[in-house]
């Protein structure tokens, strides 16, 4: 047997160097690292030796690295992905949160932190988290909850069996998600006699199972007897590459097609069974679709509950659920029917059976007098006496976008303002991080989807709140010449959730500035911060002022535009009910009044 010798961590690079996609591309484009103990000595120096082969970046802080990672394997639809490296102890747990951010999202991401010395001779080391009852604990093992596979090197040989198992976790789009390879440090040094085989290109397919034909036959046969079908299109639409074939399903059988956060832009806006966005942040269209409808098919959806109204939105006494998905884990949620297979494959194959079958005639009226509803709030306001809504916000960004453009967000108001107001025009002009709804992502994951599709016009759209938990990576893009557009609007708090508390009939407390235990009022110059980081930044004062800052977002660099805004408003069309729990006992009679909405609201979903 032909071998090389190697130290472990230039065998990682050489192996990751070497892992193709069905277009023959590498599948890890980059690695995102920030050196320190536990990663500099060994990956450090493996990384520098492959540098004109497997791009390294450098950003400024781990879980905002992993952001950018995860951003771009969503936005080219898992094809590709990157990878993350960080030093042990702080660097390593600072990946957690972007660990459960992908896991959520079912998106691949290859999580290599450093860890202690698998001799544990110098124990313990700087950094080192000791177990005071189990001395094979480190750090690290928080991230096994989070990763679709974890592993400990502890050995060299042991990449031979945990590169390919990560590669096939990356990979399998039933079991996607990240990949963890906690590096011990003195391994990452040692060297070994590799077999050259090892390092021979190797290409992962996707998987596209078919359905099996009993389950195929029962689904077939239950959309056959329906009277009122709708589609709920989630995210595996777009992983599957499944939207046109969506698009053609549901025009042939005139079934309506309403979205999730993560399957939204599958279908136009304006396609004729496009009917919206579904549930607490819906569409008040798709929401009547979806109270009446008899049978409800999912395609690669997983139901969260604001999908399904906290499973209040199906009223209907005789509704059947379909789960057409790769996950068998999602197919049997709530008794629905398991169709266990290919989004893009199972549509084909439905379409097949179903023959002539067509659904009812629908009433254009519902989706024509949301649209009108939509461009009422979205409209530019007759004066500028008072502060711009979100919804103008949204709609100068509207107006200003054309088929190019991804919008993109994660937390905050913009994600239910924009998955109920936004029209996109396609397939990845919408990006929506909202399975785990992480602050933070949003100036990352903004350049994450310009490295990926570098022919896109991308605009963030984000809130102070969120600009402030994460905005580090914004120096990053400048210095790697990434442009994109941020719109970030300043309400002085995190508004979403003061709504939220006092539509639970709480007080407002510690959510806007203005009502927390801060001694001097904030005043927070965002021009001033962008700037000083390379952004080109302005602050307008309104939606005339946006509009025409946006018009000239084709300049070269990261252009930040500031709005100040009105924390209070949100559209009150639309919409549903969520499942948040309120307080039973409490001195506000505005708690006790929601409670008692919130008991007979609960009562009535259990009831149907």
């Amino acid at each position: 047997m032909s071998t090389i010798r190697l130290t472990a961590a230039q065998a990682m690079v050489k192996y990751i160097e070497n892992q193709l996609n069905e277009d023959g591309d590498r599948f890890i484009e980059g690695i995102w690292a920030i050196f320190g103990h536990g990663n500099v000595a060994g990956l450090g120096e493996a990384l520098q030796e492959a540098k004109d082969r497997l791009p390294t970046y450098r950003g400024h802080n781990e879980q905002t690295m992993a952001h950018t990672a995860i951003a771009y394997a969503k936005q080219l639809r898992r094809r590709r992905a990157m990878a993350v490296t960080s030093s042990i102890g702080p660097g390593a747990t600072n990946l957690l949160t972007a660990a459960a951010l992908a896991h959520v999202n079912r998106l691949p991401v290859l999580l290599v932190p450093g860890d202690v010395f698998a001799s544990r001779g110098p124990d313990p080391v700087l950094q080192q988290i000791e177990s005071f009852e189990d001395g094979t604990v480190s750090a690290n093992d928080g991230f096994r909850p989070y990763s679709r596979y974890f592993d400990r090197i502890t050995r060299p040989e042991q990449l031979l069996t945990a590169l390919p198992r990560a590669f096939r976790a990356m990979t399998d789009p039933a079991d996607c998600g990240p990949a963890t390879l906690s590096f011990c440090q003195d391994v990452q040094a040692e060297a070994y006699d590799w077999p050259v085989s090892f390092f021979e290109p190797k290409t992962w397919t996707i998987r596209r199972p078919v359905i099996d034909h009993i389950e195929l036959d029962a689904a077939v046969t239950a959309i056959q007897q329906a009277k009122n079908p709708v589609i709920i299109a989630g995210g595996g639409v777009h992983y599957s590459g499944a939207c046109e074939a969506l698009r053609a399903f549901a025009n042939i059988h005139n079934i309506p097609v309403v979205e999730t956060q993560a399957g939204k832009s599958a279908l136009a806006w304006d396609d004729p069974m496009a009917y919206g966005a579904v549930g607490v942040t819906g569409a008040g269209c798709a929401n009547a679709l979806c109270e009446a409808a008899d049978v409800v098919i999912g395609v690669g959806t997983r139901f969260q509950d604001f999908t399904t109204g906290s499973w209040a939105l199906f009223k209907n006494p005789d509704c059947k659920l379909l789960a057409l998905n790769i996950q068998p884990y999602d197919t049997i949620k709530h008794g629905a029917l398991s169709l266990v297979g290919d989004a893009l494959f199972g549509l084909v194959a439905l379409s097949e059976g179903l023959g002539e079958y067509g659904g009812p005639e629908l009433a254009t009226s519902l989706k024509d007098d949301w649209y009108r509803g939509v461009d009422q709030v979205t409209g530019a306001p007759l004066s500028s006496d008072s502060l711009p809504t979100d919804m103008q916000v949204i709609g100068a960004v509207q107006r200003a976008s054309n088929d190019n453009t991804t919008v993109m967000s994660a937390a905050g108001t913009m994600p239910g303002e924009l998955h109920k107001l936004w029209k996109a025009s396609g397939p990845g002009a919408y990006h929506m991080e909202y399975g785990y709804s992480c602050m933070g992502y949003e100036v990352a994951g903004a350049m994450g989807i310009k490295l990926a599709d570098a022919s896109r016009d991308v605009i963030c759209m984000v809130g102070d709140g969120s600009y402030m938990m994460a905005n580090s990576e914004l120096a990053t893009a400048v210095s790697m010449g990434v442009d994109f557009t941020i719109v970030l609007t300043d309400n002085r708090g995190f508004g979403c959730i003061n709504r939220l508390q006092m539509g639970t009939g709480g007080a407002e407390f510690n959510n806007m500035l203005d009502h927390t235990r801060h001694q001097v009022p904030s005043a927070i110059d965002f021009v001033k911060h962008a700037d000083s980081m390379g952004g080109k930044a302005q602050k307008v004062g309104t939606i005339a002022e946006l509009e025409a800052a946006l018009a000239e977002r084709d300049q070269p660099g990261v252009k930040v535009i500031v709005i100040d805004t009105d924390p209070y408003p949100s559209t009150q069309e639309g919409g549903y009910w969520w499942d948040v729990a309120v307080p039973e006992v409490s001195q506000r009679e505005e708690v006790n009044a929601a409670r008692a909405s919130y008991e007979a609201a609960i009562m009535e979903r259990n009831e149907q």
